[in-house]
This record gives structure tokens, sequence and C-alpha cells, in this order.
């Protein structure tokens, strides 16, 4: 198969989908270099050597070479494909969701609370403004921040609204989603990967689907290097709630509906635990859909309406 990620993920894109590139699923590779593949080897040896290098490929429809043609390609490096993995994965679910959900939620991934998750955040939940709802995917996050500024975006209150003479009347901020949210969290999420579901369950926000978070939100650590060439670090931090209660350190966050991500349904193409957050969180929607509030009638701003008004 073909990977393929979102098609606005331009900063890397399969060997196989590019422009003029005429490959497709279910093609045969036949030769690598004019060396004819062995099929008593492993098919991966004949790339051995040639990460992120120029190469030419024998490729065939049928797997004969009466209509193979040679095609000439850049491997991708190891560092790019697991990227190229990673944002289809992240494509796949926010399809997933938008099936699940007919269209009305928008999905949002979080790698970490830091510099790259505050991109995803931004760039994928101002692209779905329009939805009903959101789901807040922070599985596998490996932290960094505290993420004030995550639920800042995702919490924003309407304060008031605008009605244009020449336009369509919005909210203000514009930026803003009025309906329920729904997160997701596992086992491989930790730090700011605790610290970020502690809070969506400290406000309230909504549903926590998964598994428990790591549970290791103490620090910032100080470090000190050893005359061995080791390391320790000392912990500076801790967090506490305000009722005067300690985070969970070494248990994590604990969702409110426990979904493993069980491989025999995961093969398949399913994900168990993006099909329970979608489930409880479009009950919120049918329970209370987002709307905006409708502008009131004209006023009549003429003098003789102004004194009838007194």
């Amino acid at each position: 198969r073909i990977v393929r990620p979102a098609v606005w993920d331009t900063e890397v894109r399969s060997p196989f989908d590019q422009p003029g590139v005429e490959a497709s699923v279910g093609s045969f590779i036949l030769a690598v270099n004019g060396i004819e593949l062995d099929p008593k080897k492993d098919p991966y040896a004949a790339f051995d050597g040639l990460s992120g290098q120029t190469v030419s490929l024998m490729i065939s429809a049928t797997g004969k070479k009466d209509d193979a043609k040679n095609l000439v390609i850049k491997c991708l490096t190891q560092g790019e494909e697991i990227n190229l993995r990673y944002l289809e994965w992240i494509e796949n679910n926010r399809k997933m969701v938008d099936k699940l959900s007919n269209g009305k939620l928008g999905y949002v991934y979080m790698s970490n609370t830091g510099g790259r998750g505050q991109l995803e955040l931004v760039r994928m939940f101002y692209g779905q403004l329009d939805k009903q709802g959101f789901i807040i995917d922070e599985r596998f996050n490996g932290g960094g921040q505290l993420a004030d500024r995550f639920l800042e975006l995702m919490k924003r209150p309407v304060v008031y609204n605008l009605h244009w003479r020449h336009g369509r009347d919005h909210t203000w901020p514009v930026k803003t989603n009025t309906g329920p949210l729904g997160m997701l969290i596992n086992g491989w999420a930790g730090s700011g990967g605790d610290g970020l579901p502690w809070a969506f369950q400290e406000l309230q926000a909504g549903p926590i689907v998964g598994e428990r978070t790591l549970g290791i939100l103490v620090g910032p650590a100080t470090g000190h290097r050893l005359i061995d060439g080791g390391g320790i670090t000392v912990p500076g931090a801790r967090l506490y709630d305000n009722d005067g209660h300690w985070f969970w350190e070494g248990e994590g966050v604990t969702p409110d509906f426990k979904v493993w991500d069980d491989p025999n349904l995961m093969v398949q193409g399913r994900d168990p635990q993006i099909e329970k957050v979608v489930a409880e969180v479009m009950k919120l929607v049918q329970a209370n859909p987002p709307k905006m509030t409708p502008a009131p009638a004209p006023e009549d701003r003429t003098a003789k309406g102004l004194k009838a008004k007194k």
C-alpha cells in the first residue's frame, strides 16, 4: 500500500505519492538499481544502504517484465518514514471520528504539550471550527509544559456576538468552540501528558476514555552529572489541587471510561477507544446541541424611536 497522510501534510510524502510517479497500490517492484529482487531473500535487503538516496525501480502492474517500466524515486530516511506513518495515523483517526459522528465532531491530536503539540492544536482546531464538538486525543503524549493555553483555547467562552449589516453573525472571540469535548488517554502519556487530562478532569470539560496515564508529573527536574558519565535528577516541583490533594504520582489520571485498545479489533482497522469517546460525546451533542444566540429584533434608532423608548 501507499502510506498517505492528510493532503495538507506536505512536510513528508511517500515517494509513490508524488506528481509524475506512475505507481499504484498493487504494483510490483521487480528490480532496484538494475538488480532483480530474489524471492528467496528479504525484499528490504535490496534497499540496504539506500536510505535517503535516489534509486531506479523497475515497476510492473502485473508482476511481469512485459509491462514493466523504470521509475526514479528518492527513498525516505528512517526518520522521514516514521513521521510519514505518524501523520497517516493522525489522519486516519480524524477520518474515523468524522465517519462515526456523521461529520459532527472534530479531532485534534496532541503529541506533546510542547511546541509541536501547540502547533498541532492550533492547526487542527482552527481548521474544524464548524464542528459541533471535539475529540482531544492525547494518547502517547510526551509532555513538555503544563497545558494552560491548550485548555484556554478549547474551553474559550463566548463573551458576546457580532451582528453585521452585510455578512454573517458570529461569536466573539471568533475562534471558539461551544460544543462538548471528549478526551482520549493511555498508559504512554505522561508528565505534561498527565497534567493535560488532570486539568481536563478538574474542569469537568467532558468524558475521558482510554487507560490510566503514566503518573510522572513531578518536575521540573534539576540535572547533575556524575564522574562516570551518568547523571541524576532531583525533582523540583509537584502539583496539588485546590482542595489540597497531591496529584496521583505513580498512579496517573484514571479515565471515566476504561477501554482497552484490543489488538484483535485494531488489526481490523477499528479503534475501540475512539469508538467509545465518539459515542459518549455524541450523547452530549444530542442532549444539548451547540447553538448561537440569534440577534435581537432591530431597534428604532431614529429620534422618534429613541424618544418613545424613554
